[in-house]
């Protein structure tokens, strides 16, 4: 346990950033999931919207440091790679 009071504060930080952290990747992950889930089902349609939605989130998790930017870059790659391998 933190003794110092500057180790006592950096506790509480992180402390707080690891619980906002937690709950914007379940976010990303909902909406990744989302996707993965309408180009299962085959609807081009449902799927770009999703993607539209997921990338700038991914992205905006990144810039603020959830994911490093290559990992954000990797994920939004993915998913658009299965959305455009769809059939119109």
């Amino acid at each position: 346990m933190a003794t110092h009071k500057s180790a006592e504060k950096r506790s509480r930080q992180s402390e707080k950033r690891r619980v906002r952290n937690a709950s914007v990747k379940s976010g990303i992950r909902t909406q990744i999931k989302s996707v993965l889930t309408s180009v299962e089902a085959k609807d081009k349609k449902a799927s770009q919207t999703a993607l539209a939605a997921a990338s700038p989130a991914i992205a905006r998790a990144a810039a603020k440091g959830v994911f490093h930017k290559k990992t954000a870059s990797r994920k939004i790659s993915k998913l658009t790679r299965k959305v455009n391998a769809l059939k119109g």
